[in-house]
């Protein structure tokens, strides 16, 4: 069997760093990925180490990049475009691929060791002793982070308790923030367009004369509502009161909806309700939403928060707009 690799070079390139912003702002997110194979670094020779890396074109490039001085190999997974975190709860970061990646590139005749070194936020998805027992590997669960890896390799392929701990850091949070607001802009703009025109009727009749002020001013508020939500649910994850993020994405509209009330632009109770409801809903929303962003979370958790938040969110949505429908007295 024929043995063939890929040379790259570790640092990252304009076109990278490019390409970097554009997926954190959701420009093909999902077709952002490399090819599986066998990828060496800094002129690897048969005892270089060995790092297991999903096909996730942002996760190869940090390992990568964190092997800077640093001769290796990349084994690169077919995990769909989908980062080792994600992969792994998916089942494409699983026992099988590493299995037959390493039989597909003849690994064990490039390298005359058998370690394979793997994200430790792979580990959910692996039954290493299968993995052994199958290609002759064995698994060593790396630091959580790839910048990480320097340490851990100086250390002896042993990690300490700050590279084994999962953090989620204001960075980190924020960095999420663009791919999550852009993917629901779309119903932002909706929500927008609806209250909106409803508002006009508030001047007491249909007419382009509401249109200005009253339709878009709420049509504005509405976008406002959602930019605010975007940024506080992240930024204030770990003060934002509860423990599930629908919840704390709704006190976080809670919060947008005192300011709200502070400036007196809307009096009436009906419109003050209204406007509530949907500050907590559009919270509650892009709350839910963060979860597929976080590492704190899990499979059956999300699935069972989805449960609960969902049906209370679409009931607060049709109370809110039934109660700006009143307000702009409409019926």
């Amino acid at each position: 069997m024929t043995t063939s690799h890929t040379e790259i070079q570790s640092n990252w390139t304009w076109q990278d760093r490019l390409g970097a912003v554009a997926v954190r702002c959701a420009f093909r997110r999902m077709r952002y990925a490399v090819t599986p194979g066998l990828y060496a670094v800094n002129d690897p020779g048969a005892d270089s180490l060995v790092f297991v890396s999903a096909n996730y074109k942002l996760s190869f490039d940090h390992l990568r990049c964190s092997l800077t001085g640093i001769s290796g190999w990349i084994l690169v997974l077919d995990t769909k475009g989908i980062n080792v975190w994600c992969a792994a709860g998916k089942g494409t970061f699983g026992t099988e691929e590493p299995v037959r990646r390493v039989d597909a590139v003849n690994l064990k005749d490039v390298v005359t060791h058998r370690q394979l070194i793997v994200p430790q936020l792979g580990a959910p998805g692996l039954a290493a002793h299968d993995v052994a027992k199958q290609c002759r590997f064995h698994i060593v669960y790396g630091p959580v982070r790839a910048c990480d890896i320097a340490r851990f390799l100086e250390a002896g392929l042993k990690a300490d308790p700050a590279m084994r701990r999962v953090q989620f850091p204001l960075r980190d949070r924020l960095a999420v923030v663009p791919v999550e607001m852009i993917g629901s802009v779309g119903k932002a703009a909706a929500l927008a367009g609806l209250f909106g025109v409803l508002a006009i009727h508030r001047s007491g009749t249909w007419s382009w004369q509401g249109l200005y002020p009253e339709g878009v001013t709420a049509a504005g508020l509405v976008f406002l509502a959602y930019l605010f939500v975007s940024v506080i649910v992240p930024a204030g994850l770990p003060w934002l009161p509860g423990r599930a993020f629908s919840l704390k994405g709704a006190c976080a509209g809670l919060l947008g909806w005192a300011l709200l009330w502070a400036t007196g632009l809307y009096g009436r109770a009906s419109e003050l309700m209204a406007w509530c409801m949907l500050f907590m809903v559009m919270g509650s929303f892009m709350g839910l939403n963060f979860t597929g962003a976080s590492t704190y979370t899990s499979l059956s958790g999300v699935k069972k928060e989805t449960r609960l938040a969902v049906p209370m969110m679409a009931v607060g949505l049709l109370l809110s707009l039934g109660l700006w429908i009143r307000a702009c007295g409409i019926l």
